[in-house]
């Protein structure tokens, strides 16, 4: 029975590949769905086409693919926006918004990507802040891709999750990395090497960020403090000690 369901979705999606120019929704074995505006079969892989310009895609091992449905949600209507000069802008403006440390979504996003926009990885994970198809669905987030698009739903998605473990970063980095499930059933960041390391990685970072910041503004007070004689207020920070388990803003 599986053999010709397997033979049957392989011939569907022989077809689909050729014929289909409108939306469709690819429906995974894991529950997960990857909207894409056309697709490419290539032997043991099918490749979804995220943008109609082919700009962007995602490859998807074929067994994993259950079926394929049309796309029948309606497109939000278009709304002129503003494009930032630069990811830096992008960055400042949505953290600004969510009410976190810019210099704290720099780091996840060096961690999970290195900057790439387009960085895919083995799990299907996309983009800047590496959110997975489910998620960035869920977060309303249509183009992963897109450097604003996905930062404003990875932000918003790590914003939720600081709020749901009372603003424990250790926690909510754990949960980003790993998921909210691993966390709860470890009670605290789950044994994974991978998991470990990568909250590490982001904390250690964020507090080079946090310290460069303080010796910089630290250096600037003293210099105007004795050219003017009176020294400068000094602006709020955010720190995450190593030893800490809470960010502020």
């Amino acid at each position: 029975m599986f053999t010709i369901i397997k033979f049957v979705t392989c011939v569907a999606l022989l077809t689909a590949a050729i014929s289909s120019s409108a939306s469709d929704v690819a429906i995974l074995r894991n529950g997960f769905s990857i909207r894409h505006e056309r697709r490419d079969v290539l032997g043991a892989v099918t490749r979804l086409y995220t943008a109609a310009d082919a700009s962007g895609y995602v490859d998807v091992s074929t067994d994993q693919i259950d079926h394929f449905e049309k796309d029948f949600s309606v497109p939000p209507p278009a709304t002129k926006r503003e494009i930032p000069k630069n990811l830096d802008e992008i960055i400042n403006t949505i953290s600004d918004r969510h009410h976190l440390d810019p210099d704290l979504i720099n780091s996840v996003i060096h961690a999970e990507s290195a900057f790439n926009p387009r960085a895919v990885s083995p799990k299907g994970a996309q983009g800047l802040m590496q959110l997975m198809p489910g998620t960035a669905s869920q977060l309303g987030v249509r183009n992963a891709f897109d450097p604003h698009d996905n930062v404003e739903g990875g932000t918003s998605y790590l914003r939720q999750l600081l709020e749901q473990y009372n603003f424990d970063l250790i926690k909510a980095l754990a949960a980003y990395n790993a998921g909210p499930h691993r966390v709860q059933r470890y009670r605290g960041v789950p044994p994974y090497y991978e998991t470990r390391a990568y909250v590490a990685r982001i904390v250690r970072e964020f507090n080079r960020k946090k310290l460069a910041e303080q010796k910089a503004s630290s250096a600037a007070k003293n210099a105007q403090s004795k050219t003017k004689g009176h020294p400068r207020a000094t602006v709020k920070q955010a720190s995450v000690p190593e030893t800490s388990q809470q960010v502020t803003r």
